[in-house]
């Protein structure tokens, strides 16, 4: 009698499929694009931009305290458009209850002056300890300055 040897073996295929992997992560890789404007906390600024910025890493979290003031001189306190004068108020309410009383306030670069001061007095009365203000890195610039011109003839 003799032992039958099975052969099944030798058909398997060790091969590792990628392509459902690249497709997970393309979808991935789209939805993350999509989503991560969308994290930016507040309101759209187009910050003042500084040779070089402190690095204020608690803006970015969550119970962070923002205050936004705009181009046209709106001012916005986390996502909800405020009268200036209330604003000592609803900071207050904020500050209440909290032993870091840090307030960070991202103005536009072309907002009036007069404006952004106000705010500061407003968010100073509401008695807030430390006051940051928000600002980009100015992008180097490579390329060397045009020439002068010459008093050629």
């Amino acid at each position: 009698m003799a032992i039958a040897k099975r052969d099944e073996g030798s058909k398997v295929n060790s091969d590792i499929n990628v392509t459902p992997m690249v497709d997970v992560m393309l979808v991935l890789l789209i939805i993350f694009m999509v989503v991560t404007p969308m994290l930016q906390k507040g309101v759209s600024v187009d910050l003042a931009k500084v040779n070089n910025p402190s690095q204020m890493p608690d803006a970015d979290k969550e119970d962070a305290l923002i205050v936004a003031v705009m181009r046209d001189g709106k001012v916005f306190f986390g996502n909800d458009a405020i009268p200036v004068d209330q604003l000592t108020s609803r900071v207050k309410d904020r500050l209440a209850n909290r032993v870091d009383k840090r307030v960070y306030i991202r103005a536009d670069a072309r907002a009036r002056f007069g404006a952004v001061v106000e705010v500061v007095d407003n968010v100073r009365s509401a008695g807030v300890d430390q006051l940051g203000l928000l600002t980009d890195q100015r992008k180097e610039t490579t390329t060397a300055p045009p020439p002068a011109p010459t008093g050629g003839q």
